[in-house]
């Protein structure tokens, strides 16, 4: 996904900030947190971008996403981040720039997240099968896997790594099938 520009740049200004400070670890969860935030909330996207919600306001809702209501175990980093977003009012972007700050941390770290999407639920077994098949297929780096389920595939599995996408479901199947008949 493009994020656009700015939020690509606010991106790698973090991940420097956090190599001097040596918190990228840190950040890379909370960024994952403040992303999976926006996708769980339906309507803190549109929060965050409304002009009449205070800036105050949004970073108050950006620091409870990634902490909870207590914010406890704030970290610096973070709020240094959210204070220079405030004052750029740039909080808008909020979502961009931590997916943005995610697949550059994924690439300079080689993290490949893999979606595996079966028709029914997997067994321990055969994802640990899947897995070492993925393993051996990439090389070097680190997995981060994410499994769902999909009735409509009928049987078998989709996996997708990155932009790469392997179909061996059974309705890619018949789908390929229709397709030869009707040629």
């Amino acid at each position: 996904m493009d994020q656009g520009l700015i939020p690509r740049r606010y991106a790698k200004a973090l991940y420097e900030v956090g190599e001097e400070r040596s918190d990228n670890e840190r950040l890379y969860g909370l960024m994952q947190r403040l992303s999976a935030a926006f996708a769980q909330t339906p309507g803190m996207s549109a929060t965050v971008s409304n002009p009449f919600v205070s800036d105050k306001d949004k970073t108050s809702l950006l620091t409870k996403a990634v902490y909870g209501s207590d914010g406890a175990t704030a970290d610096p980093t973070y709020e240094d981040f959210l204070r220079l977003l405030e004052k750029n009012r740039r909080t808008s972007i909020a979502r961009d720039i931590a997916n943005a700050y995610v697949d550059l941390y994924r690439a300079k770290h080689s993290i490949y997240r893999v979606h595996i999407c079966s028709a029914a639920p997997l067994g321990d077994a055969e994802k640990k099968r899947l897995e070492g098949i993925i393993s051996r297929h990439i090389g070097k780096g680190t997995m981060e896997y994410v499994y769902t389920t999909d009735p409509s595939l009928i049987g078998g599995f989709t996996v997708t790594v990155n932009s790469e996408r392997l179909d061996a479901s059974v309705s890619n199947e018949l789908k390929q099938l229709r397709l030869s008949l009707i040629k």
